[in-house]
């Protein structure tokens, strides 16, 4: 049997939720089943519409499974959360307990909205959320004010210079600061699977948005995303050490059930092959950095 197999048997064995997880390296300390029924029980008392509470309820998982990933304050207690919908925003407040949270989304730069989150009809967290596009300006931060950024399913949205993101929240970080990044992974059993069958495009998501509608020019679809080793490159160029690499099933997909066998038997790796990524990455003061790595941009 691979090592993959026998790994996802393991875990298996510990604790039917994280069955699905696919690793290179053990599981964040943060990940435990406690921590994740905490967060998850936090964010079904918050108020909000419905159509929020319906997307909340579909991507519950990814979203506890990220929290879970996030360090506790460290020397700031400051976190950073980039495309913030205020959906885990409030819980890295009240849950995780950051002193200060911080939320960006695309924008002009210069407006900044005050955000409220109420359960029950009661007040329970306030935030600033400033607006910049994060991989053309300057993030509205000096140096080393954040313990951790949050940069979650937008790494693949970067139309042009996507390392611009990573550099800037490199700067923004402290001293062996985290990055926590969520993004599909192109991969996957999924995107083997159809491109062998030629059923469909190999990106997990790869449909433009709102055909029928007005575009607006937040609405960005996928661009680009990545293998596991992309993301591991693309930090390291960014001057991070990655800590946590590891994917997991969406259960909607089964493509797994003939493509793992299939790897496997002739000699394809068959770790992270799970649909979505997740990552947890330190900063390395001092570290060398590459501004455009050749993998990523052309020409270089």
């Amino acid at each position: 049997m691979s090592v993959a197999h026998n790994l996802r048997h393991a875990l298996n064995a510990v604790d039917k939720w994280l069955s699905r997880w696919d690793q290179t390296v053990e599981p964040s300390p943060q990940g435990s089943r406690a921590r994740y029924d905490e967060i998850v029980a936090f964010l079904r008392t918050l108020d909000m519409p419905s159509d929020a509470r319906n997307y909340l309820e579909i991507h519950m998982n990814r979203i506890g499974v990220t929290l879970c990933m996030v360090p506790p304050p460290a020397a700031t207690s400051r976190v950073l959360e980039l495309g913030a919908y205020m959906q885990m925003t409030p819980a890295l407040g009240c849950v995780l307990g950051y002193q200060e949270v911080r939320g960006a989304y695309f924008g002009e730069p210069g407006r900044v909205d005050h955000k409220s989150i109420q359960a029950g009809g009661k007040e329970v967290f306030t935030c600033e959320v400033d607006h910049f596009n994060c991989e053309k300006h300057r993030f509205p931060y000096e140096d080393g004010r954040f313990d951790c950024v949050l940069a979650c399913e937008i790494f693949e949205h970067m139309l042009l210079d996507p390392m611009h993101m990573l550099f800037e929240i490199h700067r923004v970080l402290a001293d062996n600061g985290a990055v926590v990044l969520t993004t599909p992974n192109v991969a996957s059993y999924t995107a083997v699977a159809r491109a062998l069958e030629q059923s469909g495009n190999p990106q997990l998501y790869s449909m433009y948005p709102y055909p029928h509608g007005e575009f607006r020019d937040t609405e960005i679809p996928h661009v680009r995303e990545y293998t596991p080793n992309e993301l591991t490159q693309s930090l390291e160029a960014a001057g991070f050490a990655v800590e946590h690499l590891f994917t997991e099933r969406v259960d909607e997909y089964n493509s797994h059930l003939w493509v793992e066998p299939f790897l496997e038997r002739f000699g394809y790796p068959a770790a992270l092959r799970g649909e979505q990524m997740y990552c947890l990455a330190r900063k390395r003061s001092g570290a060398a950095q590459t501004r455009y790595p050749g993998f990523l941009y052309e020409g270089c």
